[in-house]
């Protein structure tokens, strides 16, 4: 039987999280069993409201609850910020094309994310995680704008602890609390521990700090082909239909959101 792609599922917010002033963790039990890998994307959906796309930041391999942290940034998001427990709301997908992880077997990963671009990337940590014996080392940095916009502060410490991981963090604005890095997080990507020669990095964040970020993975010797960019700022439908996504010749929707660095290089605005 062909897939629906249109068709949404039932799914209850269970719990939801306060990860700083303008973040929040939804915790979703689905009503059926949903799959997805790790960088794909959902819908979102208000029944009798609207839709969003957003990527999962749970553990891909749970079929039965998701995790969508969420920025409130516009009318959808806003309104799912004031939505309460137990509130009905629809799922549908997954969509775009997910990492690629047996392209990355037996390398060093440095994965790179800014404010609430560590969401998709929690997703894809789980997903390591579960196979980090494939992978040399897995190397996480991390900024935000203040220690107050850190999110996912409970887990951290214990991702800093796991085998074969290696976490820096680093705040734009510094504050009395704050004991570790200041300045924007391309001031922590020097003296990396990984090997430049078979190593792939995965970038998440804002588009201004995606292309800085980019700029100094270039300058330090990586090859576009091994860059790996989430592309998710200007998704809408999610099928390709309404153009809103589209760069170039490519809908971010389907033919990303993940796309590499060596894809995307010749064309025109595409941090915009």
């Amino acid at each position: 039987m062909t897939k629906d792609i249109y068709r949404s599922i039932e799914a209850t917010i269970e719990d939801i999280i306060e990860e700083s002033p303008t973040i929040k963790t939804f915790v979703l039990r689905t009503h059926e069993p949903f799959s997805f890998k790790a960088g794909q994307f959902i819908e979102l959906t208000l029944p009798g409201v609207g839709e969003a796309p957003f990527t999962p930041s749970s553990d891909p391999s749970v079929k039965d609850r998701m995790d969508v942290t969420i920025m409130k940034a516009g009318k959808i998001t806003g309104l799912l910020h004031g939505i309460a427990k137990n509130t009905c709301v629809g799922i549908r997908g997954p969509y775009g094309l997910g990492y690629p992880l047996d392209k990355f077997k037996g390398k060093d990963i440095l994965i790179v994310g800014g404010g609430v671009g560590l969401a998709p990337l929690r997703s894809f940590l789980y997903a390591l995680f579960s196979q980090m014996d494939n992978f040399n080392k897995v190397v996480l940095r991390y900024g935000a704008r203040s220690s107050q916009d850190i999110i996912y502060k409970k887990l951290l410490p214990d991702w800093s602890k796991t085998d074969k991981m290696n976490l820096v963090l680093t705040v734009d604005i510094g504050d009395p609390s704050w004991q570790g890095n200041v300045g924007l997080v391309t001031t922590i990507l020097k003296d990396l521990p990984v090997n430049l020669d078979n190593c792939v990095s995965i970038v998440c964040g804002p588009p201004i700090m995606m292309k800085f970020v980019t700029l100094k993975l270039l300058d330090l010797g990586f090859n576009p082909r091994d860059i790996f960019l989430s592309m998710e700022k200007n998704m809408s439908c999610g099928l390709g239909k309404c153009g809103h996504c589209r760069i170039g010749s490519f809908y971010i929707c389907k033919d990303g959101p993940v796309f590499t660095y060596e894809q995307l290089s010749k064309l025109h605005d595409i941090w915009d």
